[in-house]
C-alpha cells in the first residue's frame, strides 16, 4: 500500500510540499546542548535525541538495502531536509544554504549521537527567512499592481537557484502576491475585496509561522533519514502515528477525501471510495480547496495558508450536516474559475471501499452480451474479527468470491475487474485474489533484507471463475494491485488493460517505538524490509506492470508513480520460479486486440472527447510559468473556456444530445467513463473474436448497480 507521508512545513507561506499534513501541539522548547541554536528559537527535547538514535540504528539494521548511515547518505539527507523546509526556493538565501554547508557531512554523526541541534539551528534560520518574506507580502498589498505591465510569474521553482539577495527574494514574492490577487480578481473581485482576502490570509501564515512544534520540526528531520534509504520509508510523530490509526480504521464522519497540503493549498489527495464525495461524483484527485463553508448559505472562508488540521476540522463534522467546498479543479492555471461543491456528511467506513459489481451490456449486432465490472478499491481483511476467530471475517477475496458467484448466476460473458485508484494493502489479499482465477502454483516471491526469499503459492486449488477476463490498472495501481496484474499477465489468465502501474515494489513493515507504552509517545517507523518478484523473476518496482492494452488516463506518468520518486530502489530480476501458463487466453489475440482499440478512437465521439480533452490537459500542465497581465490572462481564461466548450458540445453533436451554452452548465452534465466504457468493449472483443478494422455496432448500457457486497 502507499503511505502518503506529513509534512510539518505545508502551512508555511512557500513550502511546496506533497505530503500530508498533521500538526502537532506544541511542546516547550529544551534547553539547547550547544551555542547553535538563537535564543527563543526551537530546540530538540532528550526524548527525541533518544528516538533519533533508535531511528538511525533501525534503518541501519532493518532497511532492505542494509546500508549504514554514512557520508554519502548524509549528503542525500542534508538535501531531503533543506527540499522539505523551502522546496520552492523562495525564503532561503545562497548564502544561508552556503553556510549549511558545512553540516552536510556530518548528518550521520549527529543522529548516532542525538545531537541534532544543527538541524535545528537551519530550521530556525528558515523560520528567520519566512516571517521576513510574508510580512513584506502583506506590505506590497499597499499598493494596487500595475496591471498593464508585460510580465510572468515563475511559479514552479524547486530546480531554480537559490536567490543571491534580499532584493532578488522580494521580486519573487512581488510577483507571487500579484499572481494571488491577479486570481481572485478573475473570479469578480475587486482589488479592495482582493487585498483584503490576501491581507488576512498573510497574516494567518505569519501568526502561524511561530506556531511550528518541536515535534513538527523533528519530523521532518527524521523523514530526512528514513526517505534517504528510499521513498517509503518514513517516520511519524506521536501525533501522526495517533492519526494513521485513525485514517487506517476509517471510521469518522466527513466527506471522504483524503488531503495534503501543496503551495499553500489544501488538495484532494484522493476520494475515499464510497463516501459521500466518491457518491457525489465532483470531488477529484488534485482539486484544491480555497474556501469552505457551513450548511446550505454559510458563509465561505478563505482557508488557503490555513494548516491542514484546522481545515480539516472545517470539513468533518456530525453526519446528516452540509458542508460546501470553493474548489479549484485539478490541473487548472490559478485564476481561473472556481466551483462550489455541497456534501452532506456521513460515516466514512471500511465498508463503503468493499468490493462491487455493475452489470454492463453491450449491443453486437444481434447479440447481446453481459459484462461484469467488479471494481476492487483496495486489498482489505478484517484482521480483528479473523484473529478473533470469526469464521465470517470481511476480505477482499471472499467478498470477490461472492460477486463472482453472482455474475455466474447472471450468466455473464466476461469478467473486467477494476484496480484503478487501488494502492494495495494486503499483499496475502493479492495473492488469495488471484488463486479465484489460475487453479494453482506460485503467485510472487519475496526477498528480504537478509537475503532470503520466500516464495507464496495460491493458497486454494479450485477456481471461481474461468472465463474471460480483464484486468484494468492505472497509474495509481499499485503494490498488491500490481502483484496481482502481475500474475493474471504472467500465467497468460486474462489481459491487462489501461495505463503502466505505480511501480511500488517494495515491502514495509510498521515498527513502533514505544515497547512498553500504550500510547506513542516516541512515533513509530515504517521501514522497506523486502522486493517482491513476479513469478518470471522480474521485479514490479520502479517499472511497474505494462498494460497488453493501453488505455488513455489523466494522470500524467511523469509526475506520478515510483520512477518519479527521488530516491526509488531500482528494478532487478531473480531466477523465476516454475508455473503452468492458463489456457483462457481470449479468441482475439492480444495484438489484434490492441490494434482494434487504436481504431476505436476513430468510431467513440466520447473517446475522442476524452483524447482531446487530456490532451489538453497536458498542455496546461506543462507550464510553469503565467502571465501577470491582466488582460492577457482575461483572455487566456476565455480561450480555455471555449475550446472547453467546443470539446464538449463536439461529443453531444455526435451523440444527438442537447448542447451547452456556456462553461457554467458543465456542472448539470455529467461525463462518461470512456475507458470503463473501452474495457468493457474490449472484453466484447475478447468474447467473440475481432478482425483489425472490422466495423461493429457498439452500445453500452449500465444497468443498475449492486451494492457492497456484504458478509452472510
Amino acid at each position: 500500500m502507499i503511505h502518503r507521508r506529513r509534512s510539518p512545513f505545508s502551512f508555511l507561506a512557500t513550502s511546496a510540499l506533497t505530503a500530508a499534513l498533521v500538526v502537532i501541539a506544541g511542546s516547550a522548547p529544551a534547553p539547547a546542548s550547544t551555542s547553535l541554536l538563537p535564543p527563543g528559537s526551537i530546540a530538540p527535547t532528550e526524548r527525541q535525541r533518544t528516538v533519533a538514535r533508535r531511528v538511525t540504528s533501525m534503518l541501519e539494521g532493518m532497511h532492505y538495502t542494509g546500508a549504514k548511515l554514512d557520508d554519502r547518505i548524509s549528503s542525500v539527507v542534508f538535501d531531503r531536509y533543506l527540499d522539505t523546509i523551502d522546496r520552492q526556493r523562495s525564503n532561503l538565501l545562497a548564502s544561508d544554504v552556503q553556510e549549511f554547508e558545512q553540516y552536510r557531512l556530518r548528518f550521520d554523526d549527529m543522529a548516532r549521537s542525538g545531537d541534532i541541534d544543527a538541524a535545528f539551528a537551519i530550521f530556525a534560520r528558515y523560520q528567520q527567512r519566512n516571517r521576513e518574506r510574508v510580512q513584506y507580502a502583506i506590505d506590497v498589498l499597499a499598493k494596487e499592481p500595475d496591471w498593464t505591465r508585460q510580465e510572468s510569474f515563475v511559479f514552479d521553482r524547486e530546480k531554480a537557484p537559490w536567490p543571491t539577495t534580499t532584493e532578488e527574494l522580494n521580486e519573487i514574492w512581488r510577483q507571487r502576491v500579484k499572481n494571488d490577487a491577479l486570481s481572485l480578481l478573475l473570479t469578480g473581485k475587486t482589488w479592495p475585496e482582493a487585498s483584503d482576502i490576501l491581507r488576512k490570509r498573510y497574516q494567518r501564515s505569519l501568526k502561524r509561522v511561530d506556531q511550528v512544534s518541536g515535534d513538527d520540526v523533528f519530523e521532518a528531520l527524521m523523514n530526512g533519514y528514513a526517505r534517504a534509504y528510499d521513498p517509503h520509508s518514513s517516520y511519524f510523530s506521536p501525533r501522526s502515528s495517533e492519526e494513521y490509526r485513525i485514517q487506517m480504521s476509517l471510521n469518522y464522519d466527513g466527506i471522504g477525501a483524503s488531503l495534503q497540503l501543496i503551495d499553500d493549498i489544501v488538495t484532494i489527495m484522493n476520494v475515499i471510495e464510497g463516501g459521500p464525495a466518491a457518491v457525489a461524483g465532483t470531488l477529484q484527485a488534485n482539486d484544491r480547496i480555497t474556501g469552505v463553508g457551513q450548511g446550505r448559505e454559510g458563509p465561505v472562508t478563505d482557508v488557503i495558508g490555513w494548516r491542514l488540521d484546522d481545515v480539516v476540522q472545517l470539513i468533518r463534522g456530525k453526519a446528516g450536516t452540509q458542508v460546501r467546498l470553493q474548489v479549484l479543479p485539478s490541473g487548472a492555471a490559478p485564476g481561473s474559475p472556481e466551483k462550489t461543491l455541497e456534501f452532506t456528511r456521513n460515516k466514512v467506513t471500511l465498508e463503503a471501499q468493499a468490493a462491487k459489481k455493475e452489470l454492463r451490456t453491450i449491443e453486437r449486432g444481434e447479440r447481446t452480451l453481459k459484462v461484469a465490472v467488479i471494481t476492487v478499491p483496495g486489498f482489505y481483511q478484517d484482521v480483528q474479527a479473523q484473529n478473533a476467530g470469526d469464521k465470517e471475517f470481511r476480505s477482499t477475496t471472499r467478498d470477490v468470491r461472492r460477486l463472482l458467484d453472482e455474475a455466474k448466476a447472471d450468466k455473464v460473458d466476461g469478467v473486467v475487474l477494476d484496480l484503478r485508484g487501488n494502492g494495495g494493502g494486503y499483499r496475502t489479499e493479492a495473492t488469495a485474489l488471484t488463486g479465484l482465477f489460475v487453479e494453482k502454483g506460485p503467485v510472487v516471491q519475496l526477498k528480504v533484507t537478509t537475503g532470503e526469499l520466500e516464495v507464496q503459492d495460491d493458497p486454494d486449488p479450485t477456481i471461481a471463475y474461468a472465463g474471460p477476463l480483464a484486468v484494468l490498472v492505472d497509474r495509481f495501481s499499485a503494490s498488491a494491485s500490481e502483484i496481482f496484474a502481475g500474475a493474471i499477465q504472467d500465467y497468460r489468465r486474462g489481459v491487462v488493460l489501461g495505463q503502466r502501474t505505480f511501480g511500488k515494489g517494495t515491502v514495509q513493515n510498521l515498527v513502533p517505538l514505544d515497547r512498553w507504552s500504550a500510547k506513542p509517545t516516541s512515533g513509530q517507523l515504517t521501514v522497506t524490509i523486502g522486493k517482491f518478484y513476479r513469478v518470471t523473476g522480474e521485479s514490479t518496482q520502479h517499472r511497474g506492470v505494462e498494460p497488453d492494452v493501453p488505455l488513455p488516463s489523466p494522470i500524467d506518468i511523469e509526475e506520478v508513480g515510483e520512477s518519479a520518486l527521488p530516491g526509488a530502489l531500482p528494478w532487478d530480476r531473480i531466477p523465476g520460479v516454475p508455473f503452468r501458463l492458463e489456457s483462457r487466453m481470449p479468441k482475439t489475440p492480444i495484438a489484434t486486440l490492441a490494434l482494434e482499440e487504436r481504431a476505436r478512437a476513430d468510431r467513440d465521439p466520447n473517446y475522442r472527447w476524452l483524447v482531446s480533452d487530456l490532451a489538453a490537459l497536458d498542455t496546461i500542465r506543462k507550464q510553469t510559468s503565467l502571465s501577470l497581465n491582466l488582460k492577457e490572462r482575461q483572455a487566456e481564461r476565455i480561450r480555455l473556456d471555449t475550446e472547453r466548450l467546443a470539446r464538449e458540445n463536439a461529443r453531444r453533436t455526435a451523440q444527438q444530445l442537447p448542447l451547452l451554452k456556456a462553461v457554467e452548465d458543465f456542472e448539470s452534465g455529467t461525463t462518461p467513463d470512456s475507458v470503463l466504457e473501452q474495457a468493457t468493449q474490449i472484453m466484447g472483443d475478447m468474447v467473440l473474436g475481432v478482425r483489425p478494422g472490422q466495423p461493429a455496432t457498439r452500445t453500452v448500457k449500465a444497468e443498475s448497480a449492486q451494492a457492497d457486497s456484504k458478509s452472510d
